[in-house]
């Protein structure tokens, strides 16, 4: 059988051709119709799941409010006819360009292309995306038309900075969604894995789309890794230890010492209720939590209860009042000393600020410091979550989370994974469902996956008092009959920004450290909210800055002045820590006092949504 082509180049400027042959027609067709008849099947599946319905944070409802943006953006530009037909005059000026020179390059011309992807694209690694002219015709007409949508968008005037920021994001979303690598006939590397298995890649693809559709709860959860190559307590959240304490919104797990002396102080992590506490807990070399406790400290660690409608009453002050300080007691009991030191991590972090500011107006200090990683105090920058808590979308939510007690974890996985979708969504699309491939091992992702419940009263409080109406740092919120005020807490605090963080940013995270009032080591990592923070100091992957004694009001002040520092920021932050916790004392063994409920990791955080 004759070989086909979809490089149409000549033989002399031809590279090395990529051969697109059909082994076996007979099967090739077979496959292909049960692909079609499949797909079908499946799609009207999709189209009657919660995903397609108008529900907070669904598919449905984002390309609802996806739409609605970019119509009001086109309404501007249709008011000025002249400037619409300037800009797209540039935009037929551009594919006449790309045209032209896909057709000389075609006739053996060397030519330089009129668009070309960022370094850090790995949508396009594929080396037929730049050797096939077919393909590389597709990348740069989508390039030409990104480019263009966001270029006007900039030059777009009247709109106010939330409906800006808003038409950014989702047009982030159309412009990831339309991508050639995302369909099947201008993938370069699914064309060739559709004639290499004669369409089976597309039946098996269409198998691992049921079996997600299967297991997912009210949204469609795509799997970003091979679940089935983890277990928590087994190869994640190893580090050991026991269960000494727990109530009804979280257990207690103190660690077993690997050291012959430890620090007099013991230090208590809260991490966020959104998620699993053990992304300070992966595999030993990850862990940070390990780390602690390798460098002297005696660690514990607060995991919450993944919820259910039983627990829809919990509040954000019973979260601080049952969780938080019923936690710090718990420590000083159990240690026999008086305060500790203490960590908060993103959600948790901001629980634990408006706790410290609590404690401060009544008198109390059950602290020695503080360490905010990733925490926001102050929401007036927050980023593209702000888009996710207007007063609609919350009235929708507080009326899905009455009916059930809670929110589903998937729903607020969703949001997070909408942050990043050219990272988070379509690359597993296309591995998962194109390619008919099973998604790599990876244990971060595991844990993305391992999603968990939130009560509805709790979570409520937190996007409406917090997002949307930023009552903390306004100094207007008040809890236990209490009302908070930032610049009481006089403590010294440790605080971690991360550089390309999409959840907590970097400016926001700043903002809210300038709200304290005692004094502040502010640290920037590289990298984003997890990898930033989960940063190991074996590694050597990602650096961090300084600045000693920074009297800036702006961030960008602050970088100015910043020291880079190769690596991670962990013994750094070890080395600061040290100086809040006391001299040296004999080892703790988990549960001397208070007893020990179960080994670590506990039965909470194997609780599935």
């Amino acid at each position: 059988m004759r070989r086909a082509y979809l490089d149409p180049m000549n033989e002399q400027t031809r590279p090395p051709a990529t051969p697109y042959r059909i082994e076996n027609p007979e099967e090739f067709a077979k496959n292909l119709l049960r692909f079609f008849e499949e797909g079908g099947r499946v799609m009207t599946e999709l189209l009657e799941r919660p995903d397609a319905k108008m529900s907070p944070y669904s598919a449905a409802s984002e390309i609802s409010e996806a739409a609605g943006t970019l119509a009001d953006i086109a309404r501007v530009w249709l008011t000025d006819p002249a400037k619409l037909a300037e800009a797209q005059g540039t935009l037929m000026s551009s594919y006449l360009d790309l045209w032209n020179t896909s057709i000389r390059r075609m006739l053996g011309e060397k030519v330089e292309p009129v668009a070309e992807p960022e370094p850090s694209d790995n949508r396009f690694k594929d080396p037929e995306w730049s050797s096939n002219p077919y393909f590389d015709f597709w990348k740069q007409a989508y390039l030409v038309t990104t480019h263009w949508a966001e270029d006007v968008l900039q030059q777009t005037e009247g709109l106010d900075d939330p409906t800006r920021q808003k038409a950014e994001f989702y047009l982030r979303q159309l412009s990831s969604a339309l991508s050639p690598s995302n369909f099947p006939m201008t993938n370069p590397e699914v064309v060739r894995e559709t004639f290499a298995t004669n369409a089976k890649n597309l039946v098996q693809g269409m198998s691992h789309l049921v079996r997600d559709m299967e297991k997912s709860g009210d949204l469609l959860k795509i799997s970003q890794t091979d679940t089935e190559a983890f277990e928590v307590g087994k190869n994640l959240a190893m580090t050991p230890g026991k269960v000494v304490f727990e109530n009804e919104i979280f257990q207690l797990i103190q660690y077993a010492p690997t050291t012959d002396k430890v620090r007099e102080v013991p230090l208590l992590v809260i991490p966020p209720w959104i998620n699993k506490y053990y992304i300070l807990d992966l595999t030993p070399p990850k862990s940070f939590l390990k780390f602690a406790v390798d460098q002297g400290f005696t660690v514990f660690v607060i995991s919450w209860v993944n919820p259910d409608e039983r627990l829809a009453h919990k509040s954000f002050e019973d979260y601080m009042l049952e969780g938080v300080l019923t936690a710090a007691d718990a420590v000083s009991r159990e240690t026999g000393v008086e305060k500790c030191n203490v960590v908060g991590y993103c959600v948790g972090g901001t629980l634990l600020g408006a706790t410290l500011a609590y404690l401060a107006a009544r008198g109390e200090e059950p602290f020695r410091s503080v360490t905010f990683l990733t925490t926001q105090l102050d929401f007036s920058k927050a980023g593209d979550l702000l888009l996710f808590t207007s007063d609609n979308q919350l009235e929708s939510l507080k009326e899905m989370m009455a009916e059930r007690g809670y929110l589903d974890g998937s729903r607020m996985a969703n949001v997070f994974n909408m942050m990043r979708p050219r990272d988070l969504i379509w690359p597993y699309i296309v591995n998962n469902y194109l390619l008919g491939k099973k998604p790599f091992p990876f244990d971060l992702l595991y844990w993305n996956q391992d999603s968990t419940r939130m009560p509805a009263a709790n979570h409520g409080f937190y996007l409406e008092k917090f997002y949307n109406e930023n009552k903390l740092a306004k100094g207007e919120m008040t809890l236990a009959g209490v009302k908070l005020d930032l610049k009481k807490i006089k403590l010294p605090v440790f605080e971690l920004a991360t550089k390309e963080d999409h959840i907590a940013p970097a400016k926001s995270v700043f903002i809210g450290s300038k709200l304290l009032g005692g004094p502040v080591e502010f640290v920037l990592a590289g990298s984003g909210h997890i990898a930033g923070v989960v940063n190991p100091p074996d590694k050597m992957k990602y650096q961090f800055w300084t600045a000693n004694k920074a009297a800036a009001d702006t961030l960008d002040e602050w970088i100015g002045m910043a020291k880079e520092h190769p690596g991670s920021w962990w013994p750094y932050w070890s080395e600061w820590l040290a100086k809040y916790a006391g001299g040296w004392t004999i080892p703790r063994e988990p549960g001397e006092k208070l007893g020990a409920i179960e080994q670590a990791p506990g039965s909470y955080v194997r609780t599935k949504s």
